[in-house]
């Protein structure tokens, strides 16, 4: 039985006994000990929601301030930014997409969450003329902040955010709540 497992069963109170005159024993144990060890580390990974899972959601201002009288269908209608697990959206002024980045690492803390993105310039790319001799796609894009790859969120309050040093983002942002 690996060294790892023999924790798991004390704690399932399973006395690991793999002996060789106790053949079936050790099948048994072995097993209830896998079985107890499975139960546990899909608790683990239910309970364990992603670190800026405070986040999901639809997210308006940011570009401009929010006005008080904001309705949540004006807010649902064309969200600034949208947190997803794997992926942050955001809005641009002179884009009718949204420019997206996929979340390499989120760290989560009392004052807010720290995003590392994957690299916005593919490497390959951006050494290469591209596909046929053309130019190669524009970088994904930031959140004008000092790092292209970094975003710091700030919670200002259960529902206010704020991306401090960003410069495409002076104002705060608030949750679109409700339907």
């Amino acid at each position: 039985m690996p060294r790892s497992a023999a924790p798991l069963a004390r704690t399932c109170g399973i006395a690991l006994t793999c002996g060789i005159a106790r053949t079936c024993g050790i099948a048994l144990t072995c097993g209830i000990a896998l079985a107890c060890w499975l139960a546990a580390s899909s608790a683990y990974a239910q309970s364990g929601a992603a670190p800026h899972g405070w986040l999901f959601g639809t997210w308006t201002g940011g570009l401009f301030p929010v006005t008080g009288d904001l309705t949540v269908q004006a807010c649902l209608a064309q969200p600034t930014v949208i947190f997803t697990r794997d992926v942050v959206m955001r809005a641009t002024l002179t884009e009718p997409v949204y420019g997206q980045r996929v979340v390499e690492t989120a760290r989560s803390g009392p004052s807010g969450t720290d995003f590392k993105f994957t690299p916005a310039i593919d490497p390959v790319a951006a050494t290469s003329r591209g596909l046929l001799g053309m130019e190669p796609p524009k970088p994904a894009a930031g959140f004008g902040c000092e790092n292209s790859d970094v975003l710091h969120v700030q919670r200002r309050s259960e529902n206010e955010i704020a991306f401090p040093g960003c410069a495409d983002f002076p104002a705060t942002l608030v949750r679109c709540t409700g339907r």
